[in-house]
């Protein structure tokens, strides 16, 4: 498995829009990723309301992990960005 820590990026977190925004890209992908605190159990990317269970805030540190290292990297780059801003 693949793992990679990525820094929460958006302004607001991983709340409503970039949960959803993250898990639309999820469900396109062949393989699972999954998102998770460190320490913590991993949701599924593709699910928004998983992904805001976690309630990583801006700056948090999450790791993004699965089976395809492409798909790892699309969904941890997502993470990154502030995907609030206008």
């Amino acid at each position: 498995m693949v793992t990679k820590s990525v820094v929460v990026g958006s302004a607001v977190g991983l709340h409503a829009r970039p949960a959803a925004l993250i898990s639309e890209a999820a469900e396109d992908l062949a393989s699972e990723v999954l998102i998770g605190l460190p320490g913590e159990e991993p949701v599924d990317a593709a699910s928004s309301l998983m992904i805001m269970t976690l309630g990583a805030e801006n700056g948090a540190t999450v790791e993004v992990s699965g089976e395809v290292e492409a798909d790892v990297v699309k969904i941890a780059a997502l993470v990154e960005q502030d995907l609030d801003a206008e």
